[in-house]
């Protein structure tokens, strides 16, 4: 299901968050060759893609929101 990118934060190993408007977090990282969102690596790029909508696994499995920092 998609959902939009409501906010950033980072986890224990300083790798970026993204918060969705569902209330669940999902990690975005930058990991070329497998993973390329090179947006995540600046400010602004991450500010760009507020509202960008991603695939949330954990509404479709139907669970609670995440905690939130």
């Amino acid at each position: 299901m998609k959902q939009p990118i409501a906010g950033y934060h980072k986890d224990q190993e300083n790798h970026w968050v993204a918060q969705l408007a569902c209330g669940h977090n999902q990690h975005v990282r930058h990991t070329p060759p497998w993973v390329n969102r090179p947006w995540v690596t600046t400010a602004e790029g991450r500010e760009s893609m507020v509202g960008f909508e991603l695939d949330c696994r954990k509404c479709e499995e139907g669970l609670p929101s995440d905690e939130r920092p």
